[in-house]
């Protein structure tokens, strides 16, 4: 079942009750098929239960995880979940602090897979067990530009908090550091913004177009 209504913003998005005859499939929610859908979801899972879009999207995750360091409980993590799930993350990884601000995600962490590490320790400990290159993502010294790098296919994209970019363990864990352009008169951009460049970087590379909505 859903359970509590899914943000709207603005104008009703979605679909009323469904009309004609009810489909059979498992996969559709009867309260979803009788009250109507105006969750914030692709045409394509409209009407189906939130497991059954879990278990589609796990169909078809990328090779890539995300992990964004939470040690001064950084605002930007919603939006950085909210963009994993947009282009289909494997996972996401809080490191540090456990609690975050969901409010960012627009209730997008319902659908994408969402895990923790105490420590940077951890995180690269699980990575090194999957077989992940860790990317370390930061604008310091040593890093390569991401606009003339190649990303790793099967990868873990580590990124620090606002301010204090990642920490000194995690630059140190990474198998690669890269670093995004920048032309203003800023230090540096939004974490939740670096997030998105760099993962459109990786799809831009890796991912097969042809699946995209």
């Amino acid at each position: 079942m859903t359970g509590p209504t899914e943000w709207v913003f603005g104008d009703p998005v979605g679909v009323g009750p469904w009309e004609g005859p009810l489909p059979t499939d498992e996969r559709y929610d009867p309260e979803l098929l009788a009250e109507g859908d105006r969750r914030n979801v692709v045409d394509h899972y409209r009407y189906w239960r939130r497991d059954a879009v879990v278990a589609d999207l796990d169909s078809r995750r990328h090779d890539f995880h995300v992990a964004i360091e939470n040690f001064q409980h950084d605002h930007n993590i919603g939006t950085v979940v909210r963009t994993a799930n947009a282009f289909t993350a494997r996972a996401v990884h809080i490191v540090g602090r456990r609690r975050w601000n969901r409010r960012g995600a627009m209730v997008t962490d319902r659908y994408q897979h969402v895990d923790h590490h105490a420590s940077v320790d951890s995180l690269l400990e699980f990575a090194r067990a999957e077989g992940l290159a860790v990317v370390g993502v930061d604008n310091t010294a040593g890093s390569t530009p991401i606009e003339t790098t190649s990303l790793p296919r099967r990868c873990v994209l580590i990124f620090g908090q606002e301010g204090p970019g990642l920490t000194a363990e995690a630059r140190a864990g990474a198998d690669l550091l890269v670093s995004i352009a920048q032309f203003g008169s800023t230090r540096s951009i939004n974490a939740g913004v670096a997030a998105g460049i760099v993962m459109h970087a990786w799809v831009r590379e890796h991912a097969d177009l042809k699946t995209a909505w």
